[in-house]
Parts: structure tokens; sequence; C-alpha cells
């Protein structure tokens, strides 16, 4: 009897990414995959980064959600380079959304693309979308245990966003606590801490970008 065997689950999406990723680098297009909870602050961190940035980086944003285009909109006042994709049901975007995403964008004309992925931070994590480093995003009011229960995001990361520490004199959040489990579980991990409202930190973020976008790949 031939036993069937499951491939590994994936290997199409992989497939894809890899092809996104040369396309990317052909194109000489940084590409950076941004991954955090529903609420963090992603939307409004790239708006404030876009409007740093105008006329020195020419950046394009794929954006991802399950309904509407508000967060599209909102990206759209700073770049006409962004595409909204709605997943619908799907908690995360793969390699093949990403791909039509990419299509409807003048890649040549862009320094840096920048996938604002499905606020999740579980599901978006184990899927390569072709960019060239992932990065995390926390925020004060979701707590100091999130790198404790969302390990695989810390492991998979080149960067780690804290966001929103203008509001920690009001929440409960134990700073201690969060660099702790960050060392215990990835203690080489950059953080970066900033908030977009008060424009903290900013500063770090834009020059980790301006590094990121005419670095090689990672």
């Amino acid at each position: 009897m031939k036993i069937p065997l499951v491939e590994k689950v994936g290997k199409q999406n992989d497939e894809i990414a890899a092809l996104n990723r040369v396309d990317l680098r052909a194109a000489g297009v940084r590409c950076l995959n941004l991954m955090g909870s529903p609420g963090c602050g992603k939307t409004l961190l790239l708006e404030k980064t876009l409007e740093a940035l105008r006329g020195e980086l020419s950046i394009g944003v794929i954006t991802g959600d399950l309904t509407t285009t508000r967060d599209a909109e909102r990206i759209a006042r700073h770049t006409k380079a962004v595409v909204q994709i709605n997943t619908g049901g799907g908690c995360h975007l793969e390699a093949h959304q990403v791909r039509q995403g990419i299509g409807k964008l003048d890649l040549p004309s862009l320094d840096l693309l920048v996938i604002e992925n499905v606020g999740n931070l579980i599901c978006p994590v184990g899927f390569d979308l072709g960019q060239d480093v992932k990065v995390g995003m926390f925020s004060v009011p979701e707590g100091e245990d999130k790198p404790a229960k969302h390990p695989q995001l810390l492991l998979q990361a080149g960067l780690l966003l804290l966001s929103k520490v203008d509001l920690m004199p009001h929440v409960p959040f134990r700073l201690d606590v969060f660099l702790a489990d960050l060392a215990a579980i990835r203690g080489d991990l950059p953080v970066l801490a900033l908030s977009a409202t008060t424009g903290q930190g900013l500063g770090a973020w834009l020059a980790w970008l301006r590094a990121f976008a005419a670095g090689p790949a990672i």
C-alpha cells in the first residue's frame, strides 16, 4: 500500500516568498515585515515615519487587515505607494497576497517596502513573505509579559519595538520584568523604546531604518 506523504505545510508559501525576495532585491528594495497586536500603534508609527523621511527615502507600504481600507487611507496621506490587502477571516498575510501587492507598486522607484501585517502576535510569525527582516512590536498597555508569552516572535525578529512608552507612568508595566524575560529568551535582540505620539525614541527608529535601507540583506 502506498502511504501518502504530506509535505511541509507552507512549502508553496515559501516558494512564492522566495520569488518576492528575488524581485525585491533585483529592484534594490529593502523590505521589513512589521508584526504586532491590534492597537499597538503600527499604523501611527508608519505615518510618523513617512512624514519624517519624506524626500529622504522612498517608502512603499503594503498593509494587511481583515476588513476596511482605513489603514491604507491613513497611509495614503503620506505616500501614493500604498496597497491595502484585506484577508477576510485570515489572521495573517501570506506570500501570494504580498506578491499581488508588489505587482501594484513601482518597485524600482522605492528604497524601502514596509509590510504592515495583520494585527496578531501569533499567526504572522511563521510565514515568510519575502522580507529581509521581521520587526516585532509590543506596546506598554499590553503588559510586561509579552516577551514571555510570545517567544517565537522574539526568536525570529531582527528588531523589537516597545511602543507607547509615554503611557508607562499611567498603566501597570514593570520594565524590569519585561527586560528580564526578553534577555532570557533572546538577549541579543535589539530593542527600541518609542512613542509615536510624543516623538520619544523616534530618532533611533529613523536611524535604524536609514541604516537598514542602505545596508546588505539580513
